[in-house]
């Protein structure tokens, strides 16, 4: 199992407010980097583009009230797990993105990078959340 891991981060909100945020998808055109396309949503499930590669669909697994949010690929070539772990620390929380999937060794270095930098724009942009 390739396990790929955003940087955590300290965010000036409370867990159950950036929990209510991320368990509703239609938040999540505000996490989307530029170079995010076609971005759609509903309450629980998303789908986009990320140029050179195919759509991504993504809709919720499970839910743990202020402490984990964990979304299942849907339909893609590659069967995933993007996890939000959360933290309270105090008015605070932390963050951290998790992505799971079986990648064998090529594939693995070729979206390791890419893949990571963007699970660090995605809970870097969670500090924003207002």
């Amino acid at each position: 199992m390739t396990q790929i891991e955003s940087q955590e981060v300290e965010i000036n909100n409370s867990a159950e407010k950036i929990f209510n945020f991320i368990t509703n998808f239609n938040n999540f055109s505000k996490l989307m980097p530029s170079s995010v396309k076609d971005v759609k949503t509903t309450a629980e499930s998303c789908c986009f583009s990320i140029k050179g590669m195919p759509s991504i669909k993504l809709k919720l697994r499970e839910k743990i009230p202020f402490s984990l949010v964990s979304m299942i690929s849907e339909g893609g070539h590659i069967e995933f797990h993007l996890n939000c772990v959360l933290q309270e620390k105090g008015n605070n929380c932390k963050a951290k993105l998790f992505f799971e999937a079986e990648l064998n060794m090529m594939m693995k270095m070729m979206v390791e990078k890419p893949l990571k930098n963007f699970l660090n724009i995605l809970v870097d942009r969670l500090k924003e959340i207002k």
